[in-house]
């Protein structure tokens, strides 16, 4: 059974080729067991009310989007190399689960945290976001090494914005 588990490199959690060639509900993980590799791409897929206002939300904060996987019912946002979220309306988001989707405004599905060059590059993303419509949930948090600030997206999602001097953090 070892032999099975350290030889295993590649995992496919629930991937998912759908129309107009979406990738959803899919993480790919490339990792060896006691090795280095890591996480090669990353999906982030969100509900959304209505498409073209979280677009135009994301746009302000700076975000670009991938055409080629964006429609009527979807858009791909790239947040970094490899990682990206699926904004997907609702109606279409449901038909990637049989449970009930959370409302993002009265329950905390899930913390998206992204990272930012430095501590002003943090404030002013939060910045951007209540002037797009976002909301502030949280106050800023500074631990010397680390500084974050969050909001709240016009869905209720909740993004964690960092900035960390990792040579700066606390040695245990």
């Amino acid at each position: 059974m070892q032999n099975l588990f350290s030889s295993l490199y590649l995992i496919h959690i629930k991937q998912l080729l759908l129309d107009k060639n979406y990738f959803q509900n899919t993480i790919i993980l490339n990792f060896e067991f006691g090795g280095s590799k890591m996480a090669k791409q990353i999906f982030i897929n969100l509900p959304v009310k209505d498409l073209s206002k979280s677009i135009s939300f994301f746009k302000k904060l700076g975000f670009k989007f991938n055409p080629q996987f964006t429609d009527d019912k979807a858009a791909c946002m790239i947040i970094g190399e490899n990682i990206y979220s699926m904004l997907l309306l609702e109606k279409f988001f449901k038909t990637f689960t049989k449970k009930i989707i959370a409302d993002a405004n009265k329950t905390t599905e899930v913390l998206i945290a992204v990272d930012a060059p430095t501590r002003k590059a943090v404030d002013q993303m939060v910045k951007k976001a209540v002037e797009a419509g976002g909301s502030i949930y949280n106050k800023p948090q500074d631990h010397g090494w680390m500084y974050g600030h969050s909001f709240a997206d016009i869905d209720g999602h909740q993004w964690e914005v960092l900035y960390m001097v990792e040579t700066a953090m606390p040695k245990e």
